[in-house]
């Protein structure tokens, strides 16, 4: 069984975001850049069933190279080698852009299974998983919180509201990961010295067999803008020496035509 797992750098969750100055990113000087949460059960997930079954596990990203560092988080887990795409080409790649990049690592390494996690929570789009099973055209599996594989499927348990929805589908497939499906090991001593030698792999835009004009600023179909901060709060409003009953009318009178939330 050869598990294959996406996973994507983002700053850490207690960072501090302050907007640049010409309004098109962020400050990423001083930010702790970290394995993105859902794609630690993602790579928790891989290694449990290279324990189960045997076989081969691979993590791929695409980004600088500071990336490399949350690679070797997963590769200090316990997963195998990893694949960096990088190259100044990639550079504004929107989900899509992004989906072709690693989908062209995928045709190359042909597993069995491809993790995802849920979400990145940096721009919280959820895209990428499913561009990538529409380009590879295989099956999806969106929010798992429970897997077992069965010879050539795979029977999954996702979260659906008000209750829990079990599904199985074929392999090879994509399968995003939802927490509760595991407990990330935390990486051991050991596992962090045998990272160190582990294989991570170039990928450049001349391996993905991809022109210019599909990744990068120049194949992003969604493009931003900008970036505004979150306006300012207004002050709240106290109400003093006022008869209750005349508090409630007021209360209520400012939430239908100010706040207009009746």
């Amino acid at each position: 069984m050869k598990v294959l797992v996406c996973m994507k750098q983002t700053p850490d969750t207690e960072a501090s975001i302050k907007i640049a100055a010409d309004g098109k990113g962020i400050e990423e000087q001083n930010i702790k850049w970290i394995m993105s949460p859902y794609d630690e059960y993602a790579v928790e997930e891989a290694i449990r069933i290279k324990e189960k079954q045997t076989g081969e596990t691979v993590v791929v990203t695409v980004g600088t190279d500071r990336v490399v560092e949350s690679m070797r988080t997963a590769l200090a887990m316990g997963i195998d080698r990893g694949v960096h795409c990088v190259d100044p080409a990639f550079l504004g790649s929107d989900a899509l852009a992004t989906a072709k990049i690693l989908a062209s690592v995928i045709k190359t390494e042909n597993p069995d299974v491809v993790l995802c996690g849920r979400q990145a929570i940096d721009l919280d789009q959820a895209q990428a998983p499913a561009y990538l099973a529409e380009i590879l055209g295989w099956p999806q599996v969106y929010s798992v919180a429970k897997l077992e594989l069965k010879g050539n499927a795979a029977v999954c348990n996702r979260r659906i509201e008000g209750g829990e929805e079990i599904v199985e589908t074929s392999l090879p497939c994509v399968m995003t990961c939802d927490k509760g499906l595991n407990e990330p090991r935390y990486a051991s001593l050991p596992g962090i010295m045998k990272a160190k030698k582990k294989e991570i792999k170039k990928w450049a835009l001349a391996q993905t067999g991809l022109a210019e004009t599909d990744v990068g600023t120049a194949g992003a179909k969604v493009k931003t803008l900008g970036y505004l901060p979150l306006p300012d709060r207004p002050p709240g409003k106290v109400f003093k020496e006022m008869e209750t009953a005349d508090m409630v009318k007021q209360v209520v009178k400012l939430l239908r035509e100010e706040a207009k939330v009746i």
